[in-house]
């Protein structure tokens, strides 16, 4: 079969549209999103009955950048494609929000669909990550963090991938219990059809399938695209700094 060459710029595109897309349908079919994007809904939700105006994408950004100023602390460097990694971040936050924008009438109402619906934003979340994985184009804080502390300490980088996943799946269910006041009304038998203030069962499916969903999807694109630049000049421009 032949490849799509010279595709790296076009798979960091995919990556930015498809991970909006995932994580807008999953918190649609409110089953619970993943333990990486539950943070960002969870404090949005609780922002936005103080300013209506608080987006899901600017909580993600916002968040994002105090991701990247706790990593600058823990390694005690700073090097300018963090900034890179921001401005991705703040990119990816207004797509995503382009997308829970369209999806807003959108409502899936029997629990199958919305169980079709999350494994269809876990399918295009998986090919988005896949596809950032492909390029040399600057990812977002989460992948940069786990990146840069394994990097920095000479740590396993699945090691810090999977500490860094549960820091977040715990700060996301406390926050879910203690800044609503409702902890009391939780109701377990709900919980195989909808969520917790976006944390469920859906959040448990989902990590348990991200990775081999990721490495499928991974195989499908090295079949289809040639992940060389369109732009290698650009692409001799931020490696160097990467491989410090």
């Amino acid at each position: 079969m032949k490849r799509i060459r010279k595709s790296s710029e076009l798979l960091w595109l995919f990556g930015m549209i498809f991970v909006a897309l995932g994580v807008a349908l999953c918190s649609k079919a409110d089953l619970g999103v993943s333990m990486i994007a539950a943070p960002t809904f969870v404090i949005q939700e609780a922002v936005s009955r103080l300013w209506s105006g608080f987006s899901v994408g600017m909580t993600e950004y916002l968040l994002q950048g105090l991701v990247l100023l706790i990593l600058c602390l823990i390694i005690r460097r700073f090097r300018l494609r963090y900034l890179l990694a921001f401005a991705v971040a703040v990119v990816y936050g207004y797509i995503l929000n382009l997308f829970l924008w369209i999806l807003g009438p959108v409502s899936f109402d029997a629990a199958w669909l919305r169980w079709v619906m999350l494994l269809v934003g876990d399918i295009s979340t998986a090919f988005g990550v896949a596809c950032f994985f492909r390029t040399y184009l600057p990812l977002q804080v989460y992948e940069l963090f786990v990146a840069e502390l394994s990097d920095r300490y000479r740590w396993s980088i699945n090691k810090v991938k999977w500490a860094f996943d549960l820091s977040l799946l715990v700060i996301s269910v406390t926050l879910a219990l203690t800044l609503f006041g409702d902890a009391a009304s939780f109701d377990w038998s709900t919980i195989w059809y909808a969520s917790f203030h976006s944390i469920g069962l859906g959040t448990i499916v989902t990590t348990a399938i991200n990775s081999p969903l990721i490495t499928a999807m991974g195989k499908l694109i090295d079949r289809v695209f040639d992940p060389s630049p369109l732009f290698p000049k650009l692409k001799s421009i931020l490696k160097p700094e990467e491989s410090m």
